[in-house]
């Protein structure tokens, strides 16, 4: 079998007497969508912004292609492929979807010292992008704040793209979409797979998980407490894992 792009090996993180996660494996493949699934309170945030670079572990190891990595800040997670994106998304408003896309990575050429921006390179750019993903969006030249959620969300993972991340870790994505929005941005979380990178999905919306994920993985009290392929389970059982009422989950908390 092909190694996971990140395996996450024996992951704990404690805040003082709060153990947030405890002891927790998890591969996560290129070109797969994983989804990340349990109650308010899991472990699913405190896991991701370890993967994002926002908090280090406490114990435990992270391997990127195999190899062992630390990261002290979301600068060290993005050097190693891995990009995630926020239900806040941090995009300006004010700039349009082009110069979002490159904002801090702009394409700039000199003259006589002087540095301008490659605003052709940089929209041809953003245009294969979007075109790749299918975003119907008709001009990268537009302002952000003028733009539906799906398509902000578009301008995100172009974003992700452009940084060339190998891992999009997406938080929530469809949260307060209409339902045709929603289609959108699922059917870009699998376009996001079928070019090859690895996606991580936290969403508490079940019928999304089931319409896109290829694998779930439950957490429950800090701990991984069930993995399933989609097309092993159903809605019923997960749901009856996140909320403890499955005969494995009660099982694995009465021998902790």
């Amino acid at each position: 079998m092909t190694a996971p792009f990140l395996a996450a090996r024996g992951i704990a993180k404690r805040f003082g007497a709060l153990t947030a996660l405890s002891g927790v494996d998890l591969d996560i493949n290129a070109g797969e969508v994983l989804a990340l699934l349990g109650d308010n309170g899991a472990g699913k945030s405190t896991f991701i912004k370890i993967l994002a670079g926002a908090h280090a572990q406490s114990s435990g190891e992270l391997l990127v292609e195999g190899a062992p990595v630390s990261f002290a800040s979301p600068k060290d997670a993005a050097s190693s492929g891995i990009a995630t994106i926020f239900q806040e998304l941090a995009l300006s408003e004010n700039l349009s979807i082009a110069e979002n896309v490159f904002l801090g990575r702009e394409l700039k050429r000199s003259v006589l010292g002087i540095p301008f921006l490659k605003r052709g390179e940089m929209r041809k750019r953003v245009d294969a992008l979007l075109t790749e993903l299918d975003a119907h969006i008709s001009d990268p030249e537009a302002p952000v704040g003028s733009l539906s959620g799906g398509q902000r969300q578009a301008v995100a993972i172009c974003r992700a793209l452009n940084l060339n991340a190998k891992l999009v870790i997406m938080d929530e994505p469809t949260a307060a979409l209409a339902v045709a929005e929603t289609r959108k941005v699922l059917s870009l979380t699998r376009r996001l797979a079928e070019r090859g990178c690895a996606v991580v999905l936290i969403s508490h919306n079940i019928s999304d998980v089931f319409e896109v994920a290829d694998r779930m993985v439950v957490f429950r009290r800090g701990r991984k407490v069930a993995e399933r392929l989609r097309a092993d389970t159903n809605p019923e059982e997960i749901v009856s894992l996140i909320t403890g009422a499955h005969p494995d989950v009660r099982a694995l908390e009465r021998t902790n």
